[in-house]
């Protein structure tokens, strides 16, 4: 590290990449792209010249650089667990976006590297831990200010999909976000969970099954349900409501300017995730960067990569059983309690 700034390599340049290229070069002050990588290699190229950085051969290339400190993985989903496990042996530090590998077992092997190198090298691109809406809930939570809480009532609704799109991405990649935030929410595992059958929507572009319905059960007893509609909402739009024994907490919609005119009282929702969560990724990036400077990371970690894909893996399984699924997982290591 240069001056206490941070060289960051960036492996995948689709649009989840572009943002945090953007997003570490002119708003987080610690950061500094250095290199970037994708396997299409004009897209590469057409970002490595558009903020002058070096656009490398491969991700593991860039990887073993000496002039790249930390790693932001932001690839397509497949690549995750490899690129992982390489900045683990090297003992660098990751930022990787969900999911953080597909199957639990390679999450597990994550876990071991990283608790032979005595320290977490790793925090997951779980975002809305730094939303401003939900950590007023936590911190509501915590106070007592509702009680107990009994039940979580969430919604995730998106206006369309990429080509290419399936079923088990309504799991993997879009209630992968309602997965980590209700066990942060209540600091809690899973016990069970279940997909229910509900009517299909006309308005899906592909075949694959839309809405689902999911169901958690904490390993206290809590029920959460989560409403997952993938294609032809009326807009991106996040839902959370926390029931508790003497109160509701209610997840407030982002700062907008209420209009008022012919008899009608209106406001614009959000039309894309990158509007919707830009205040909670700069958050998140400017809590990555000064905990590697720290030598301390503090985000969402290795442990809640895995406890998510263990989640989505029982999903996804008693989406085609019809019935609960136990969520089953290992022994939480030391360096993530």
């Amino acid at each position: 590290m240069n001056n206490n700034q941070i060289r960051v390599g960036i492996i995948g340049c689709g649009a989840m990449g572009r943002e945090h290229v953007e997003r570490l070069t002119n708003v987080i002050t610690q950061t500094k792209v250095t290199g970037v990588y994708d396997y299409i290699e004009k897209t590469a190229q057409d970002v490595a010249e558009e903020y002058n950085v070096t656009s490398f051969a491969s991700g593991e290339e860039l990887i073993y650089s000496d002039v790249i400190d930390a790693v932001v993985i932001a690839s397509a989903d497949e690549t995750h667990a490899a690129y992982v496990m390489e900045c683990l042996k090297q003992d660098k530090y990751v930022f990787c976006e969900k999911p953080l590998a597909l199957t639990a077992k390679e999450c597990e092997k994550m876990m071991e590297v990283e608790a032979s190198q005595g320290h977490r090298l790793l925090q997951m691109g779980f975002n809305r831990r730094f939303d401003k809406g939900y950590v007023e809930m936590k911190k509501a939570i915590e106070d007592g200010e509702i009680g107990e809480p009994l039940m979580i009532h969430s919604a995730h609704r998106n206006i369309s999909q990429a080509p290419g799109f399936e079923t088990d991405y309504a799991i993997t990649r879009v209630a992968i976000h309602e997965i980590d935030i209700t066990r942060w929410l209540l600091d809690d595992e899973y016990d069970e969970v279940q997909v229910l059958k509900v009517k299909q929507s006309k308005r899906t572009s592909g075949d694959w099954l839309n809405p689902q319905l999911i169901m958690f059960k904490t390993k206290s007893g809590q029920r959460v349900d989560v409403e997952v509609q993938t294609d032809g909402a009326y807009a991106y739009d996040i839902k959370c409501q926390v029931v508790g024994e003497d109160g509701t907490l209610d997840l407030p919609d982002p700062a907008v300017v209420t209009k008022r005119k012919n008899q009608q009282v209106s406001f614009g929702l959000s039309d894309h995730w990158a509007s919707r969560f830009a205040d909670s990724y700069n958050e998140e990036f400017i809590e990555w960067a000064q905990a590697i400077l720290n030598d301390q990371l503090v985000g969402a970690s290795t442990w809640d990569g895995y406890a998510a894909c263990v989640a989505s893996d029982a999903l996804i399984k008693s989406r085609k059983t019809g019935n609960p699924e136990k969520v089953t997982m290992i022994d939480k290591a030391d360096i993530y309690k």
